[in-house]
Protein backbone atom coordinates (compact mmCIF):
# COMPACT_ATOMS: atom_id res chain seq x y z
CA UNK A 1 0.00 0.00 0.00
CA UNK A 2 1.62 3.62 -1.00
CA UNK A 3 0.08 7.16 -0.03
CA UNK A 4 0.04 9.85 -2.79
CA UNK A 5 -0.60 13.70 -2.27
CA UNK A 6 -2.47 14.64 -5.57
CA UNK A 7 -2.17 18.70 -6.25
CA UNK A 8 -5.04 19.25 -8.57
CA UNK A 9 -6.76 22.89 -9.80
CA UNK A 10 -10.28 23.16 -10.81
CA UNK A 11 -13.06 25.46 -12.23
CA UNK A 12 -15.84 24.75 -9.56
CA UNK A 13 -18.47 26.35 -11.78
CA UNK A 14 -20.57 23.05 -12.73
CA UNK A 15 -19.83 21.23 -9.53
CA UNK A 16 -21.65 21.12 -6.60
CA UNK A 17 -17.87 21.16 -4.68
CA UNK A 18 -15.28 19.08 -3.86
CA UNK A 19 -17.06 16.37 -1.33
CA UNK A 20 -18.54 13.34 -2.99
CA UNK A 21 -22.10 13.02 -1.74
CA UNK A 22 -23.24 9.62 -1.70
CA UNK A 23 -26.42 9.14 -3.95
CA UNK A 24 -27.88 6.69 -2.10
CA UNK A 25 -31.64 7.18 -3.97
CA UNK A 26 -30.21 6.28 -7.19
CA UNK A 27 -28.85 2.65 -5.95
CA UNK A 28 -25.02 3.64 -6.65
CA UNK A 29 -21.86 5.11 -4.70
CA UNK A 30 -20.94 7.09 -7.79
CA UNK A 31 -20.79 10.64 -7.65
CA UNK A 32 -20.64 13.02 -11.33
CA UNK A 33 -21.56 16.14 -9.84
CA UNK A 34 -18.16 16.48 -7.02
CA UNK A 35 -14.37 16.97 -7.88
CA UNK A 36 -13.86 13.98 -5.69
CA UNK A 37 -16.55 11.60 -7.24
CA UNK A 38 -14.83 12.23 -10.98
CA UNK A 39 -11.87 11.99 -9.69
CA UNK A 40 -12.54 8.32 -7.66
CA UNK A 41 -13.61 7.26 -10.65
CA UNK A 42 -10.90 8.28 -13.17
CA UNK A 43 -8.24 6.55 -10.22
CA UNK A 44 -10.54 3.25 -10.60
CA UNK A 45 -9.10 2.94 -14.15
CA UNK A 46 -5.99 2.51 -12.25
CA UNK A 47 -7.21 -1.19 -11.20
CA UNK A 48 -5.80 -0.83 -7.62
CA UNK A 49 -6.71 -3.85 -5.86
CA UNK A 50 -7.60 -2.16 -2.33
CA UNK A 51 -11.36 -0.24 -2.06
CA UNK A 52 -9.54 3.92 -1.37
CA UNK A 53 -11.19 6.48 0.05
CA UNK A 54 -10.17 10.03 -0.91
CA UNK A 55 -9.39 12.33 1.83
CA UNK A 56 -9.69 15.95 0.99
CA UNK A 57 -7.44 18.73 2.48
CA UNK A 58 -10.17 21.71 2.01
CA UNK A 59 -13.70 21.27 1.21
CA UNK A 60 -14.19 24.14 -0.99
CA UNK A 61 -18.42 24.94 -1.62
CA UNK A 62 -20.48 24.30 -4.73
CA UNK A 63 -19.02 27.31 -7.42
CA UNK A 64 -15.51 27.64 -5.60
CA UNK A 65 -12.99 27.08 -7.87
CA UNK A 66 -9.24 26.08 -6.77
CA UNK A 67 -5.57 26.99 -8.32
CA UNK A 68 -4.21 24.82 -5.97
CA UNK A 69 -6.56 22.12 -3.90
CA UNK A 70 -5.06 18.83 -2.81
CA UNK A 71 -5.91 15.41 -1.68
CA UNK A 72 -4.10 11.92 -0.74
CA UNK A 73 -5.14 8.42 -1.36
CA UNK A 74 -4.15 4.77 -0.48
CA UNK A 75 -3.47 2.79 -3.37
CA UNK A 76 -2.21 -0.58 -3.63
CA UNK A 77 -0.92 -1.63 -7.09
CA UNK A 78 -1.39 -5.53 -8.19
CA UNK A 79 2.01 -6.00 -8.29
CA UNK A 80 3.02 -4.49 -5.07
CA UNK A 81 4.99 -1.67 -6.55
CA UNK A 82 4.16 1.78 -6.59
CA UNK A 83 2.31 3.18 -9.48
CA UNK A 84 4.87 5.80 -11.33
CA UNK A 85 3.63 9.38 -10.12
CA UNK A 86 3.83 11.09 -13.42
CA UNK A 87 1.52 8.10 -15.25
CA UNK A 88 -1.19 8.82 -12.62
CA UNK A 89 -0.56 12.36 -13.35
CA UNK A 90 -0.90 12.00 -16.90
CA UNK A 91 -3.32 9.07 -16.80
CA UNK A 92 -5.80 11.39 -14.64
CA UNK A 93 -5.56 14.13 -16.93
CA UNK A 94 -6.05 12.15 -19.86
CA UNK A 95 -9.73 10.89 -18.57
CA UNK A 96 -10.94 14.52 -17.37
CA UNK A 97 -10.02 15.94 -21.20
CA UNK A 98 -11.45 13.07 -22.98
CA UNK A 99 -14.32 13.80 -20.60
CA UNK A 100 -14.42 17.67 -20.59
CA UNK A 101 -14.30 18.03 -17.04
CA UNK A 102 -12.44 21.71 -16.14
CA UNK A 103 -9.78 19.74 -14.00
CA UNK A 104 -6.27 19.26 -14.38
CA UNK A 105 -3.83 17.64 -12.02
CA UNK A 106 -0.74 19.97 -11.67
CA UNK A 107 1.46 16.62 -10.16
CA UNK A 108 1.23 13.50 -7.77
CA UNK A 109 3.94 12.53 -5.22
CA UNK A 110 4.79 9.62 -3.53
CA UNK A 111 4.88 10.57 0.28
CA UNK A 112 4.41 8.76 3.71
CA UNK A 113 1.74 7.02 5.42
CA UNK A 114 2.23 9.50 7.90
CA UNK A 115 1.34 12.93 5.52
CA UNK A 116 -2.35 13.54 5.80
CA UNK A 117 -3.41 15.94 3.16
CA UNK A 118 -5.73 17.94 5.51
CA UNK A 119 -3.91 17.39 8.88
CA UNK A 120 -0.74 18.37 8.05
CA UNK A 121 -1.50 21.31 5.82
CA UNK A 122 0.37 24.72 7.75
CA UNK A 123 -1.68 26.90 5.70
CA UNK A 124 -4.67 27.88 3.25
CA UNK A 125 -4.55 30.79 1.12
CA UNK A 126 -7.82 32.07 -0.37
CA UNK A 127 -8.30 34.78 -3.47
CA UNK A 128 -11.13 36.78 -4.01
CA UNK A 129 -11.79 38.74 -6.85
CA UNK A 130 -13.95 42.01 -7.01
CA UNK A 131 -14.40 44.02 -10.19
CA UNK A 132 -15.68 47.47 -9.72
CA UNK A 133 -17.12 49.67 -11.55
CA UNK A 134 -15.69 53.25 -11.87
CA UNK A 135 -17.40 55.38 -10.24
CA UNK A 136 -18.05 57.82 -13.59
CA UNK A 137 -20.40 54.79 -15.08
CA UNK A 138 -22.10 54.16 -12.22
CA UNK A 139 -25.22 56.58 -12.82
CA UNK A 140 -25.09 55.58 -16.71
CA UNK A 141 -28.37 54.60 -17.79
CA UNK A 142 -26.74 52.30 -20.03
CA UNK A 143 -25.04 50.45 -16.37
CA UNK A 144 -28.33 48.40 -16.06
CA UNK A 145 -27.72 45.25 -14.02
CA UNK A 146 -28.94 43.42 -16.88
CA UNK A 147 -27.07 45.44 -19.97
CA UNK A 148 -24.10 46.59 -18.72
CA UNK A 149 -20.75 44.74 -19.75
CA UNK A 150 -19.59 42.01 -18.37
CA UNK A 151 -16.39 39.76 -20.41
CA UNK A 152 -17.55 36.57 -20.91
CA UNK A 153 -14.38 35.28 -20.53
CA UNK A 154 -14.75 36.20 -16.77
CA UNK A 155 -18.10 34.71 -16.14
CA UNK A 156 -18.09 33.20 -13.43
CA UNK A 157 -14.82 34.02 -12.42
CA UNK A 158 -15.17 37.23 -10.74
CA UNK A 159 -18.11 38.99 -9.03
CA UNK A 160 -18.85 42.47 -10.29
CA UNK A 161 -20.51 45.23 -8.08
CA UNK A 162 -21.78 48.71 -9.33
CA UNK A 163 -22.31 51.02 -6.70
CA UNK A 164 -21.34 55.00 -6.60
CA UNK A 165 -20.88 54.70 -2.95
CA UNK A 166 -17.89 52.34 -3.06
CA UNK A 167 -14.65 52.43 -1.13
CA UNK A 168 -12.03 50.57 -1.38
CA UNK A 169 -10.58 52.12 1.46
CA UNK A 170 -13.37 51.16 3.82
CA UNK A 171 -13.65 47.67 2.58
CA UNK A 172 -9.63 47.44 3.52
CA UNK A 173 -9.92 49.18 6.98
CA UNK A 174 -12.60 46.69 7.95
CA UNK A 175 -10.81 43.82 6.72
CA UNK A 176 -7.25 44.38 8.33
CA UNK A 177 -9.04 44.16 12.02
CA UNK A 178 -10.06 40.80 11.04
CA UNK A 179 -6.41 39.56 11.00
CA UNK A 180 -4.54 37.92 14.25
CA UNK A 181 -6.68 35.17 16.55
CA UNK A 182 -10.88 35.65 16.81
CA UNK A 183 -13.76 33.81 17.30
CA UNK A 184 -15.43 33.72 14.06
CA UNK A 185 -18.79 32.62 15.25
CA UNK A 186 -20.63 35.39 13.33
CA UNK A 187 -18.80 34.52 10.25
CA UNK A 188 -19.30 30.45 10.58
CA UNK A 189 -22.43 28.93 8.69
CA UNK A 190 -24.28 25.52 10.44
CA UNK A 191 -23.13 22.96 8.41
CA UNK A 192 -25.22 20.00 8.65
CA UNK A 193 -23.64 16.48 10.54
CA UNK A 194 -20.85 18.58 12.21
CA UNK A 195 -21.08 18.08 15.28
CA UNK A 196 -17.97 19.75 16.82
CA UNK A 197 -19.80 23.54 15.32
CA UNK A 198 -21.13 23.41 18.77
CA UNK A 199 -17.77 23.39 20.48
CA UNK A 200 -17.18 26.74 22.21
CA UNK A 201 -13.28 26.28 21.05
CA UNK A 202 -14.16 25.45 17.53
CA UNK A 203 -14.99 28.76 16.20
CA UNK A 204 -11.38 30.24 17.39
CA UNK A 205 -9.44 31.04 14.31
CA UNK A 206 -6.23 32.70 13.72
CA UNK A 207 -6.28 34.85 10.13
CA UNK A 208 -2.56 35.04 9.18
CA UNK A 209 -2.75 37.85 6.48
CA UNK A 210 -5.01 39.58 4.91
CA UNK A 211 -4.34 41.88 1.59
CA UNK A 212 -6.20 43.95 -0.66
CA UNK A 213 -4.42 44.66 -3.92
CA UNK A 214 -5.33 45.95 -7.17
CA UNK A 215 -5.64 43.09 -9.08
CA UNK A 216 -6.05 42.73 -13.53
CA UNK A 217 -8.73 41.39 -15.91
CA UNK A 218 -8.18 37.64 -16.99
CA UNK A 219 -10.20 38.61 -20.24
CA UNK A 220 -8.68 38.22 -23.26
CA UNK A 221 -7.09 40.92 -25.34
CA UNK A 222 -9.89 42.11 -26.90
CA UNK A 223 -12.26 42.21 -23.46
CA UNK A 224 -9.56 43.16 -21.26
CA UNK A 225 -9.29 46.64 -23.25
CA UNK A 226 -13.47 47.55 -22.27
CA UNK A 227 -13.47 45.84 -18.87
CA UNK A 228 -10.83 47.81 -18.02
CA UNK A 229 -12.15 50.83 -19.39
CA UNK A 230 -15.59 49.98 -17.31
CA UNK A 231 -13.92 48.28 -13.85
CA UNK A 232 -11.08 48.54 -11.26
CA UNK A 233 -10.27 45.07 -10.32
CA UNK A 234 -9.46 44.12 -6.69
CA UNK A 235 -7.62 41.13 -5.37
CA UNK A 236 -8.59 40.10 -1.59
CA UNK A 237 -5.94 37.39 -0.16
CA UNK A 238 -7.00 35.84 3.14
CA UNK A 239 -4.09 32.97 4.53
CA UNK A 240 -4.69 31.06 7.54
CA UNK A 241 -4.15 27.65 8.84
CA UNK A 242 -8.14 26.93 8.42
CA UNK A 243 -11.24 28.42 8.26
CA UNK A 244 -14.89 27.96 9.26
CA UNK A 245 -18.05 26.85 6.82
CA UNK A 246 -18.07 29.77 4.38
CA UNK A 247 -15.78 32.06 6.61
CA UNK A 248 -14.28 33.16 3.47
CA UNK A 249 -17.56 34.55 2.00
CA UNK A 250 -19.17 35.82 4.83
CA UNK A 251 -16.25 38.11 5.72
CA UNK A 252 -16.03 39.59 2.39
CA UNK A 253 -19.54 39.45 2.10
CA UNK A 254 -19.65 41.89 5.57
CA UNK A 255 -16.75 43.89 4.16
CA UNK A 256 -18.41 44.95 0.53
CA UNK A 257 -21.43 45.53 2.46
CA UNK A 258 -19.30 48.18 4.40
CA UNK A 259 -17.53 49.45 1.44
CA UNK A 260 -21.11 50.49 0.23
CA UNK A 261 -22.41 51.62 3.14
CA UNK A 262 -25.03 49.31 3.53
CA UNK A 263 -23.64 48.50 7.28
CA UNK A 264 -21.18 51.03 8.81
CA UNK A 265 -17.63 49.94 10.23
CA UNK A 266 -18.98 49.92 13.58
CA UNK A 267 -21.62 46.88 12.75
CA UNK A 268 -18.61 45.09 10.89
CA UNK A 269 -17.15 45.70 14.10
CA UNK A 270 -19.65 44.20 16.25
CA UNK A 271 -19.94 41.33 14.26
CA UNK A 272 -16.43 40.23 15.07
CA UNK A 273 -16.35 41.28 18.78
CA UNK A 274 -20.05 39.69 19.51
CA UNK A 275 -19.71 36.66 18.09
CA UNK A 276 -23.03 34.96 17.22
CA UNK A 277 -25.30 34.04 14.44
CA UNK A 278 -27.61 37.18 15.96
CA UNK A 279 -25.11 39.88 15.52
CA UNK A 280 -25.07 38.68 11.55
CA UNK A 281 -26.67 42.38 9.80
CA UNK A 282 -28.97 41.17 7.57
CA UNK A 283 -28.06 44.31 5.35
CA UNK A 284 -24.85 41.98 4.53
CA UNK A 285 -25.09 39.47 1.96
CA UNK A 286 -22.82 36.07 1.32
CA UNK A 287 -20.27 36.64 -1.08
CA UNK A 288 -20.87 34.87 -4.21
CA UNK A 289 -19.07 31.42 -4.75
CA UNK A 290 -17.89 32.29 -8.09
CA UNK A 291 -15.30 34.92 -6.94
CA UNK A 292 -13.17 32.79 -4.92
CA UNK A 293 -10.34 30.67 -5.40
CA UNK A 294 -8.13 28.57 -3.13
CA UNK A 295 -4.66 29.38 -4.40
CA UNK A 296 -2.58 27.07 -2.36
CA UNK A 297 -2.43 24.53 0.50
CA UNK A 298 1.03 24.61 1.93
CA UNK A 299 3.04 22.01 3.64
CA UNK A 300 6.30 21.57 5.59
CA UNK A 301 8.53 19.58 3.38
CA UNK A 302 9.75 17.22 6.24
CA UNK A 303 5.64 16.05 6.20
CA UNK A 304 6.51 14.79 2.40
CA UNK A 305 9.88 13.16 2.22
CA UNK A 306 10.66 9.48 3.62
CA UNK A 307 13.04 8.74 6.56
CA UNK A 308 15.74 7.01 4.80
CA UNK A 309 14.77 3.38 5.89
CA UNK A 310 11.21 4.06 4.81
CA UNK A 311 11.70 4.47 0.90
CA UNK A 312 9.32 2.49 -1.08
CA UNK A 313 11.26 -0.22 -2.48
CA UNK A 314 13.92 0.19 1.26
CA UNK A 315 12.69 -3.39 2.68
CA UNK A 316 13.12 -5.43 -0.79
CA UNK A 317 16.65 -3.55 -1.28
CA UNK A 318 18.08 -4.56 2.24
CA UNK A 319 16.42 -8.10 1.88
CA UNK A 320 18.46 -8.75 -1.11
CA UNK A 321 21.84 -7.31 0.90
CA UNK A 322 21.12 -9.54 3.36
CA UNK A 323 20.60 -12.76 0.86
CA UNK A 324 24.04 -11.24 -0.52
CA UNK A 325 25.71 -11.62 2.53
Amino acid sequence: MNRYLINLSYIGTHFRGIQKNLLKDSGHLEDLRSVEGVLEIALKKFAPVNEFKIKLSSRTDAGVHALHNTVHVDLERPNGKPYKTNKLTQGLNRTFGSQGLPIRILDTKLVPMSCHARLCAKSRTYLYRLGVMKREFCHDPQMHPFSRFIPIDEHDRCYFVAHPRFDIERLARVATTFQGYHDFRTFMAIARGNQRQQDASYTLRRIEHISIIRGTSMASAFNREIAEKYYEYWDIRIKARSFLYKQVRRMVGAWIAAAEERISERDVYRMLTVPSQRSWCDQAVVAPAYGLFLCKVEYDPIDLEFPRDELPGAAEEKQTSIAAN
